[in-house]
């Protein structure tokens, strides 16, 4: 069992935002070819502490190099209050060949950049040399948007940004002046300010209701609406949605899922990215209109980043392996005997 660390899969995924914009492409590409397998992912509430879950990610990616696994983050909101982060992540791989768990990873930088690369390429689908965008609820997650925004989009040199803690933005700010040096970031005013000042929004709150209506926004803004529950129905219907899986963000209370409950149906749904990355979805832009972004999330993202991660660490020889960790052929379980035959265990067990 190969055990790789936070600090080495930053370490091994730093200045590689190129690979990872194309992993997250092929993972959408084979998704839509029909090579993956999504079951929904799982959430794990609490009856005593609602806002408070963990959500299982189990996932199958195709291809050339086929990987299963599952994604295990957990999202406490509290936890920024007290200088933490609100989620946390790790990732189990298994083998192709037998099934059996092969790597444990810390998922947390994973699934923060795979969330930022695709934003990025649906901002790169949707907008033609924006020279800035507008960012409101600044964490780690708007933190990787706009890092992969501009390595996508090399026009970008200028953010204003917002979040209800002032201390937070200014922050924010001083930080990704070291992690995007090319683009000059600034505090907004106000979130009107931040939503209004460019063609390019990026929205990654934690708030679990719909509170915004884009009024605010350009009339021809695209808008990444990373966290899924920032916009009411209206201004989902008012838009034109563009999506990753529609099955799975019609679910849990996102804001499509709202929308949907709303009209009975989800023909407000205009393509998934997929689709449009292979060039096949027919999605045209109508001028004057908003498109709207939201990503649900899906599992084979992470399984593409932890692919890559665990195969430089294997390369690079960074990690810890674990021996003995699964059971070998002389750690048998104690119910059978090697001698006992297969046919023979399943007929006394019938």
């Amino acid at each position: 069992m190969l055990i790789v660390g936070h600090r080495e899969v930053r370490n091994l995924l730093d200045g590689h935002d190129k690979e990872v914009l194309e992993l997250v492409a092929d993972a959408y590409r084979l998704h839509d070819e029909g090579r993956t397998a999504l079951p929904h992912s799982v959430f794990l509430r609490f009856p005593e502490e609602d806002r408070n879950r963990i959500i299982g990610l189990p996932a199958y990616l195709g291809g050339d190099h086929a990987v299963a696994g599952m994604k295990w983050i957990a999202s406490f909101p509290g936890n920024v209050a007290y200088g933490t982060e609100r989620a946390s992540a790790s990732i189990v791989l298994n083998s192709m060949a037998d099934g059996r768990p092969e790597a444990f990873i810390e998922a947390s930088v994973i699934s923060a950049r795979r969330t930022g690369a695709s934003a990025a390429l649906a901002a790169g689908l949707f907008t033609e040399d924006p020279v800035g965008m507008g960012l409101v609820g600044l964490g780690p997650i708007n933190l990787e948007v706009l890092r992969f925004c501009a390595a996508r989009l090399p026009s970008l040199r200028e953010a204003l940004v917002h979040d209800l803690d002032r201390g937070r933005a200014e922050a924010f700010a001083d930080l990704a002046g070291s992690v995007v040096p090319g683009v000059e970031v600034r505090v907004a005013d106000d979130a009107a300010q931040a939503l209004s000042a460019y063609g390019l929004v990026s929205l990654a709150t934690t708030a679990g209701t719909p509170h915004m209506d884009l009024s605010g926004c350009r009339e021809d803004a695209t808008v990444l609406h990373v966290s899924l529950r920032d916009l009411t129905v209206e201004a989902v219907l008012g838009a034109q949605n563009i999506v990753d899986d529609t099955h799975h963000v019609c679910r849990e209370r996102t804001s499509l899922h709202l929308a949907e409950q709303r009209t009975g149906g989800r023909e407000f749904v205009d393509a998934e990215i997929g689709a449009l990355l292979r060039g096949g979805s027919g999605f045209r832009r109508e001028p004057g209109r908003r498109v709207v972004f939201s990503p649900f999330g899906l599992g084979v993202l992470d399984l593409a980043l932890a692919r890559w991660v665990r195969d430089r660490a294997g390369v690079e020889g960074v990690g810890v392996r674990v021996e003995g960790f699964l059971p070998g052929p002389d750690q048998e379980p104690q119910s059978r005997t090697r001698s006992e035959p297969e046919s023979e265990q399943a007929t006394a067990a019938v």
